[in-house]
């Protein structure tokens, strides 16, 4: 055992370059873990400097300074910023303090169609289920009022930290942009020399990575609005609420699309009830997420790497668990990530066969 664990460290840690890699990994993992809620604007304002970056670059390969070209970008992305916080934000939390006070009426119309399902089809449905399910529901009903009473007693600090994003975020990415050789050249001065490695890495996932997180902001605004204006012009109530949560659930592959079903089917039949109009809205739907799945993602991330979808549900969990929001975003990033570190890593020799 011995014996192959040596084999083991000669073949993956001989080389310094790959042990300084190794360290700056831990080092970076663990200030993202124990640091992250801190410095959230700052990483916030580096993935949007880095998105906003591939638009500066193409303005500077037509002949413009980079200053201008930062401007070019940046202000329309503060005219962006300004949109979604004077214009669409106050309409979800309208739309959202509506939904929570019409909440009790839509579920106890799911309700009374969950107890009919027994006397309906008792071959498929028992009395008993549909009593574990209402306790359940029952259950996340009462979790949920105290999740809502949590955040209406921490509305203060919320405001605080939205004002301090609001401030923030947007200085952060424009001297991001603005001094972005001087911060790579600050960075670079503390790295080996020889980073073979870390180039190969770097230039191995530069391209997949923004093309990934540019793409994914792309479905999700087109998603979102799409289904918005359908979801409108059928009529439905809290159409930009429930278009902004479809929008988000494609953040999630797979599972996204699930549970933002159970929103839309609740606020429709509520509305509706079994009638037409109900079946038209989740058809829409359907339709729309049929879309998004098979002409959307593959004309978006047709050069995206492969992973298999167990792998993306494991780094969703994973990198989920980390850092929330964040890590579900990136988890297809960093999972390629992982992969290309391993893929790229130096091996000296072989190990031996621990048999022989």
């Amino acid at each position: 055992m011995g014996n192959v664990l040596n084999q083991l460290s000669r073949k993956y840690f001989s080389d310094p370059e790959g042990v300084f890699l190794a360290l700056a990994l831990i080092a970076g993992f663990s200030v993202v873990i124990f640091m992250g809620d801190t410095l959230a604007p700052m990483f916030a304002s580096l993935v949007i400097a880095y998105l906003l970056e591939g638009l500066v670059r193409k303005l500077e390969s037509l002949g413009m300074p980079r200053i201008y070209a930062v401007l070019v970008v940046f202000i329309p992305f503060l005219g962006f910023l300004v949109f979604l916080m004077l214009g669409l934000l106050p309409l979800l939390v309208a739309q959202v303090k509506d939904l929570l006070k019409a909440l009790p009426v839509m579920l106890g119309r799911g309700q009374d169609l969950l107890l009919s399902l027994p006397d309906h089809y008792p071959t498929f449905v028992s009395a008993e289920q549909i009593d574990a399910m209402m306790n359940s529901l029952k259950l996340g009903i009462g979790k949920l009022g105290q999740d809502v009473l949590t955040f209406s007693l921490a509305s203060i600090s919320t405001v605080f930290a939205v004002l301090v994003y609001t401030i923030l975020l947007p200085v952060l990415v424009f001297f991001f942009l603005k001094d972005k050789e001087r911060m790579l050249g600050w960075v670079l001065s503390y790295l080996p020399r020889e980073r073979m490695l870390m180039s190969r890495i770097w230039e191995e996932m530069d391209s997949q990575i923004g093309n990934y997180v540019r793409g994914k902001f792309i479905e999700i605004m087109i998603a979102g609005v799409v289904t918005y204006i359908m979801f409108a012009l059928m009529g439905l109530d809290y159409a930009m609420l429930l278009g902004s949560l479809v929008g988000m659930s494609v953040i999630v592959p797979y599972v996204g699309a699930i549970a933002v079903a159970f929103p839309v089917l609740l606020v429709a039949y509520s509305q509706w009830g079994l009638t037409p109009d109900f079946v038209y809205v989740m058809a829409g739907f359907a339709i729309t997420q049929a879309l998004d799945g098979y002409l959307l993602v593959p004309w978006l991330f047709s050069e995206a790497v492969n992973l298999h979808p167990v792998a993306i549900i494991m780094a969703i969990l994973v990198f989920g668990g980390i850092w929330g929001l964040w890590g579900v975003f990136f988890a297809i990033p960093l999972a390629t990530l992982v992969m290309a570190i391993i893929h790229c890593w130096p091996r000296t020799e072989a190990i031996a066969d621990s048999t022989a």
